[in-house]
C-alpha cells in the first residue's frame, strides 16, 4: 500500500481522486483530496472528499 508521505498534493494541499464503479469499472467522478480527508477515507473506508467552494 502507498504512504501518503510519497503522493504529490498541489500547492493548495489537494490531489485529484477518480471515484470508479467496483463492478462496471466506469469513472464516476473526478474530485480533489486533501491530506486530511485521504487519510480518513483509508483509515474508515468510506470515501471523503474536500469541497473547494466551502473549504471543509
Amino acid at each position: 500500500m502507498l504512504s501518503i508521505d510519497e503522493l504529490k498534493f498541489d500547492e493548495k494541499g489537494l490531489i485529484p481522486a477518480i471515484v470508479v464503479d467496483a463492478v462496471s469499472k466506469k469513472t464516476l467522478m473526478m474530485a480533489y483530496m486533501n491530506r486530511e480527508s485521504l487519510e480518513r477515507t483509508m483509515e474508515k473506508g468510506l470515501t471523503c472528499f474536500w469541497s473547494r467552494s466551502r473549504q471543509e
